[in-house]
């Protein structure tokens, strides 16, 4: 049985900056590698509708096609690019160790190096009008979308550090921001609420939520409720940004990489080497600070130069044994 199961010499799971970039720096490199694309090909960047702070898009570009000449660059140097979720692995802990691999809940695979690049996903408030003008005006990210919103008037929804960074960053090119926190009170820090109440374009209303996103086909206004008193306001916007947190996709990594209290995968110093040998993070999947395509695309060539030079490291030690 085990003479059927395909070895890969590089294998990446998720397919966003991250993941591309990983692997046309690995396929470069001679690493043969093999891309599982999971269940949102293309990751975060597929629900965007204009990426304008990427390197070398000086007209823009949209997400999606982003992502279609990321792939094509991938597979211009050789990688294979499949579709499939990685829902099972067995990470050994040995130098040299093969990986196992489970995709689809049936296919078996193994692996001398693992890139992990599955990202991580925006939480969102769940409400049918919401999801509805998801990229018409609906955004988690205000340092990726703000810019498209200048001079106009916003609202954002959360309490924390995130929420509160991304309020101000707005009210510097929005003419208005109003601030929906769920509670009576942020969570954020001491600091980041300072700036918050200290900033005089930032509307911050407490004990409110998102009753409902007005419009068709843009965001066009915000119905909001006070949830202590039921009362109900209408607001005139552009745009709405959720800012109540992500999670990063590690479910089926728990109990075998080291994670911070939310989930992330921790990497070791300045490199993507999580505590298995052979196994790499990149992209939102281990960075909570940034979450840029970016900065992904950045860790993702570093995932897949640490991948080539483990290989490198494990062939020499195997020449000396022999």
């Amino acid at each position: 049985m085990a003479d059927t199961i395909e070895r890969i010499k590089c294998l990446i799971i998720g397919s966003g900056p991250a993941g591309y970039t990983a692997a046309i720096y690995a396929s470069r490199a001679d690493l043969k590698p093999v891309m599982y694309t999971g269940m949102e090909p293309g990751g975060q960047l597929t629900t965007t509708t204009e990426v304008d702070n990427f390197p070398g898009y000086p007209d823009g570009v949209d997400g999606p096609t982003m992502m279609v000449h990321l792939q094509k660059q991938a597979e211009r140097f050789g990688t294979e690019v499949r579709m499939g979720m990685v829902t099972a692995v067995d990470f050994s802990d040995q130098v040299g160790g093969i990986h196992k691999v489970t995709v689809d809940n049936s296919k078996q695979l193994e692996a001398e190096t693992v890139i992990i690049s599955t990202g991580a996903t925006a939480k969102y408030l769940g409400l049918p009008s919401e999801q509805k003008l998801r990229g018409g005006g609906v955004s988690a990210c205000a340092v990726c979308d703000g810019f498209f919103y200048k001079g106009q008037d916003v609202a954002i929804v959360g309490g924390g550090d995130t929420a509160a960074e991304e309020a101000t960053y707005l009210a510097n090119i929005c003419t208005k921001v109003t601030m929906l926190v769920r509670k009576d009170y942020m969570k954020a820090s001491k600091a980041m609420q300072h700036r918050v109440t200290n900033t005089k374009n930032i509307d911050l209303r407490y004990n409110t939520e998102v009753d409902e996103v007005l419009g068709d086909q843009v965001v066009e206004g915000l119905r909001m409720v006070n949830n202590q008193t039921g009362e109900k306001e209408e607001i005139k916007i552009t745009g709405l940004f959720i800012a109540i947190g992500h999670k990063p996709n590690t479910e089926i990594f728990k109990g075998q990489l080291d994670m911070d209290d939310t989930g992330y995968v921790i990497t070791k110093g300045k490199s993507t080497k999580t505590n298995k040998p052979g196994v790499f993070a990149s992209g939102d999947v281990q960075d909570k600070e940034y979450r840029q395509a970016v900065t992904a695309a950045g860790t993702g060539c570093m995932a897949a130069l640490d991948a080539e030079r483990y290989l490198q490291t494990v062939e020499t030690e195997e020449t000396v044994e022999a």
